[in-house]
């Protein structure tokens, strides 16, 4: 039997719909039991296939990672800087998938904008991982405007070095 390769792609609008199911399966897996229940679920709530498909209208980057026809993570980054997704689904945690489609989507916005600092706010189940990464927290953990629970993080990327003539 052959290996399904990995394959990152920019997500289209007629992606939203499986974007909304894997975001949304592991948004209760794993961020809503740190959240107050209202707000738990009104973040689920704006991570339906409608607001992911607005989400892409407005100029959201989705890079969106495929095995085969399954859809196994995204990364969404607005106006080239804030890292608004990164959702692996459980079943493939542990395969680097998060690192590279984080790294896609930070070339992409390096080349696209020239983009050197990058942020974000994480769930407490992220934190983790965003620190492998290259993120540092910003601030302590506190509470969205929208209830969230999440502690700001930053990456700021070195200039390129530049050789001489």
């Amino acid at each position: 039997m052959a290996e399904v390769v990995l394959r990152i792609r920019l997500g289209r609008p007629d992606d939203a719909r499986a974007v909304a199911a894997l975001v949304r399966r592991v948004t209760r897996r794993w961020i809503v039991p740190d959240q107050p229940p209202e707000a738990g679920l009104a973040l689920l709530s704006r991570q339906g296939a409608a607001a992911q498909r607005l989400r892409m209208q407005e100029g959201h980057r989705f890079h969106l990672a495929w095995l085969g026809d399954t859809l196994a993570g995204v990364a969404t980054l607005r106006d080239d800087s804030h890292l608004t997704q990164l959702f692996v689904g459980t079943r493939y945690h542990g395969r680097g998938i998060a690192r590279r489609l984080w790294r896609r989507a930070m070339a992409d916005a390096v080349r696209r904008a020239g983009t050197r600092r990058f942020t974000l706010n994480a769930s407490r189940c992220a934190v983790p991982a965003y620190l492998r990464l290259g993120f540092v927290a910003t601030g302590p953990e506190q509470f969205s405007p929208n209830g969230v629970l999440t502690t700001p993080m930053a990456l700021e990327r070195a200039p390129e070095r530049r050789e001489r003539a």
